[in-house]
């Protein structure tokens, strides 16, 4: 095992950083209770030697972040990682290389965890055994701390073995627009008012009762931030879209909907009743996202199949060129704003796709 140092003063460190051009980067962080996840760890893997850096040890990090965020992070399935560290130092770095997505484009199996790329690069196992250890613990036992140092500490030569292979097929280029996507402080922000997009059952939901759920759903979203809890601890999704649909004048109307516990309805039974009678002066003009017709099905099928023909050639899985649902919403709602008609999928396939359309 690479040598690794348990780091209690980030900013200690930034030295020893300055003159590494990439360096592999992980986290631990735990979620479980909380609405914003915790921050726990965080894997630093130079060429000879990884830094397990703590920051719940209250110590500073700002020189720390600033000297990482420099550089090139190689990262594992990286979206998680980079939110929980948007969220907990408001910046990220300057350049992505997701290994992920980089074997992915190289005709692996899509969504390949660490250790199975591990194993395909190195031929080297990587027990998976403390995927739900308690990251906040302190101090942090050494088995913890040698599961975290192995999940960077083949960061760095996969980023070679991979690059070198993606160069060879020409596809180096596909990689880093793919991983720079990643980069997009969209993808992390807080935004109350598309809160309602994670209700599946909302989106059939007519009138007022849609906009009910909306309202509902937003007052969900900063109850959970407020309190720092789980959406699901605050209110379940199925009580929240029954609500909804029951819209509910009086107490005694919520006290009989399902899944409101009676110590919630008197805590926040007046809020909910509040939230709901506002929804009857909203406008409802809202409509249902509409199912293909025959002509789009059809259409759909036609593109579906050059696209596959395309990922045939290419040796990789369809879903990574244009997924079913980029097409579909291509199709149905004219969105043509998704990652297959940019970058290096606009020249492959996009373009081609855009005159069928």
């Amino acid at each position: 095992m690479t040598a690794f140092t348990f780091v209690d003063e980030p900013d200690s460190i930034t030295p020893a950083l300055h003159d590494h051009r990439l360096l592999g980067v992980d986290t631990e962080f735990i979620r479980e209770k909380t609405f914003f996840a915790q921050l726990c760890l965080v894997q630093v893997s130079a060429p000879d030697r990884v830094y397990c850096v703590d920051p719940l040890a209250g110590n500073p990090m700002q020189s720390f972040w600033t000297e990482t965020f420099r550089k090139t992070w190689v990262v594992h399935s990286a979206r998680q990682d980079i939110e929980v560290i948007f969220q907990s130092s408001g910046a990220m770095p300057v350049k992505l290389f997701d290994t992920q997505i980089a074997a992915a484009l190289l005709g692996m199996q899509p969504q390949i965890g660490y250790a199975g790329l591990v194993k395909e690069l190195f031929d080297v196992d990587i027990p998976k055994s403390h995927t739900r250890a308690d990251w906040s613990q302190r101090p942090l036992p050494d088995a913890l701390l040698h599961y975290a140092v192995e999940d960077v500490e083949y960061l760095l030569p996969a980023y070679e073995r991979l690059g070198e292979r993606l160069e060879k097929a020409g596809r180096l280029s596909w990689a880093e627009q793919d991983s720079a996507l990643l980069l997009d402080e969209s993808l992390y922000g807080f935004d109350e008012t598309q809160a309602v997009q994670r209700l599946k059952g909302a989106r059939n939901f007519r009138g007022r009762r849609r906009s009910a759920a909306e309202r509902l759903a937003v007052w969900r979203e900063a109850e959970a931030a407020r309190r720092n809890r789980p959406r699901q601890w605050i209110l379940r999704d199925s009580a929240l879209l029954d609500i909804a649909h029951k819209l509910p004048d009086t107490m005694a109307d919520l006290r009989r909907i399902d899944g409101l516990p009676a110590k919630f309805v008197n805590r926040a039974g007046d809020e909910l009743l509040a939230v709901v009678a506002r929804s009857a002066a909203d406008n409802h003009q809202y409509q249902p996202p509409a199912a293909p017709d025959e002509k789009q099905k059809k259409l759909l099928k036609i593109m579906q199949a050059a696209v596959t023909a395309c990922a045939d050639k290419l040796g990789i899985s369809p879903e990574l060129v244009a997924p079913r649902k980029e097409l579909a919403a291509a199709i149905v709602a004219g969105r043509t704003d998704s990652r297959v008609f940019q970058g290096w999928r606009r020249d492959l396939i996009g373009a081609e796709l855009l005159q069928l359309l």
